[in-house]
C-alpha cells in the first residue's frame, strides 16, 4: 500500500480524508499538533474503517522535529497538507500569527518533501483566494483580487511558494481551492468539532438547534444578494475528501501531470446564508433562533465554483446535495451531545 502523510489530520477535513484514503486502499499516517482538534476524532475513523491512525503531534513549524518524522517514515510516497489555522475572524485580529505559522509549516513540509524525494503534494488553497471577483462563478483562471484577511492572503502566498517550490525541485503538485464544506460522514462517527468558538455557518446552525447557542447572528443583511446576506458554494466535506483521495491517484498514477496546477472544488451552486438557514430548518424540523447583524470585516459579498475542470482531470463528481449535507450536519450535532 502508499503511503500518505496527512497533516492537519486530526482536523475537520483531514479525518474524513483518512477514510476515504484508506477505503481506497492507501496507507496513513498523521501529523497534527491537536491545537486546534481533538485526539478522539481517530476513534472515530478507526471505527468506521477498522485501522488505527499513527499520528505525531508535533508543531510543523518546529523543522527538525518535522524532520524526525520524515526520516523515520521512510515510505511516504505523497502529502496532503491541511495544516494551517482558518478563522477569518481571528486571522484579522491576529494577522502575524497567521502568517508565521500558515506559511513556515508549508515551507518546511516543502523543503522536507523535497530533501526524502517525495514529489506528489496537495495542497489545501481555498476559495477565499479569490477575493471579491468581479465574475460569478469562478474559473481557475479567474483573477485574483486583493485578499480580505489574512487567511486568504495565506493560501494566495501558499500557491505561489508551492508552484516556485515544485518547479524547482520538480515536484507534481495540485492546489485544491475548496469552496465552503458542510456535512459530516454518514455514520456521525466523525464531524466538524473544533475546541474553539465556531466561525463557521454550519456547526453555528447546528449549535443553534441544540440549544448550545442562544441565538446565531447573520452577519450582514444589506449585501447586493438576492435576499441581502452572503452567497457561498457548500459542498459536503466527503465529496471534498474524495477529491484528495482522487487527486493523490493522479499526482501517483502513470500519467504525465504538471509541476503545478489548480482546481476548484465546489458544488457550482450558489447559496445564501438565509437560504442555507430555510433548508436546515427543512430537513430538521428545527426552527432557528437568529438575528441580522451587520457585515463581518473580511467576508466577501459571493462567490461560488466552476468546478468543471476538477471534473474533467480527476473523473470527480459530487454526490450529496443540500439535503444531505443538512441532515449529516444535525446528526453529528446530535450525536455531540449524547457525548
Amino acid at each position: 500500500m502508499k503511503k500518505i502523510l496527512v497533516t492537519g489530520g486530526a482536523g475537520y477535513i483531514g479525518s474524513h480524508t483518512f477514510v476515504e484514503l484508506i477505503d481506497n486502499g492507501y496507507d496513513v499516517i498523521s501529523i497534527d499538533n491537536l491545537s486546534r482538534s481533538k485526539a478522539s476524532v481517530f476513534e472515530g475513523v478507526k471505527e468506521i474503517t477498522g485501522k488505527a491512525i499513527v499520528n505525531y503531534p508535533i508543531d510543523l513549524c518546529d523543522k527538525e522535529a518535522l524532520r524526525t518524522v520524515f526520516a523515520k517514515e521512510k515510505e511516504i510516497e505523497g502529502i496532503i497538507h491541511f495544516a494551517a489555522y482558518k478563522s477569518v475572524p481571528e486571522s484579522v485580529k491576529k494577522p502575524l500569527m497567521y502568517y508565521e505559522n500558515n506559511m513556515q509549516s508549508l515551507i518546511n513540509v516543502l523543503e522536507l518533501a523535497a530533501d526524502f524525494e517525495i514529489k506528489s503534494i496537495v495542497f489545501s488553497s481555498s476559495c477565499s483566494v479569490y477575493g471579491n471577483p468581479d465574475q460569478l462563478p469562478v474559473t481557475e483562471a479567474t483573477p485574483l483580487k486583493k485578499a480580505e484577511c489574512a487567511y486568504a492572503a495565506t493560501k494566495q502566498m501558499g500557491e505561489v511558494v508551492l508552484e516556485d517550490a515544485a518547479k524547482a525541485h520538480e515536484l507534481n503538485t495540485l492546489a485544491l481551492r475548496y469552496f465552503n464544506p458542510v456535512g459530516a460522514h454518514t455514520s456521525a462517527l466523525i464531524g466538524e468539532n473544533s475546541p474553539d468558538k465556531p466561525n463557521n455557518l454550519m456547526p453555528i446552525i447546528t449549535r443553534t438547534a441544540a440549544g448550545l447557542m442562544d441565538e446565531m447572528k447573520v452577519w450582514g443583511s444589506d449585501y447586493d444578494t438576492r435576499d441581502g446576506s452572503c452567497i457561498r458554494d457548500y459542498i459536503h466535506v466527503m465529496d471534498i475528501a474524495n477529491a484528495h483521495v482522487k487527486a493523490m491517484d493522479y499526482l501517483l498514477s502513470d500519467t504525465p501531470t504538471p509541476n503545478y496546477d489548480i482546481l476548484n472544488l465546489g458544488s457550482g451552486n450558489g447559496v445564501s446564508v438565509i437560504e442555507a438557514i430555510e433548508a436546515f430548518e427543512k430537513e430538521s424540523g428545527q426552527k432557528l433562533k437568529y438575528s441580522l447583524g451587520p457585515r463581518r470585516e473580511g467576508d466577501v459579498v459571493a462567490v461560488y465554483a466552476d468546478n468543471s475542470k476538477a471534473k474533467i482531470t480527476l473523473n470527480w463528481e459530487t454526490k450529496y446535495g443540500v439535503n444531505e449535507m443538512m441532515r449529516t450536519a444535525w446528526a453529528w450535532q446530535q450525536e455531540l451531545l449524547k457525548r
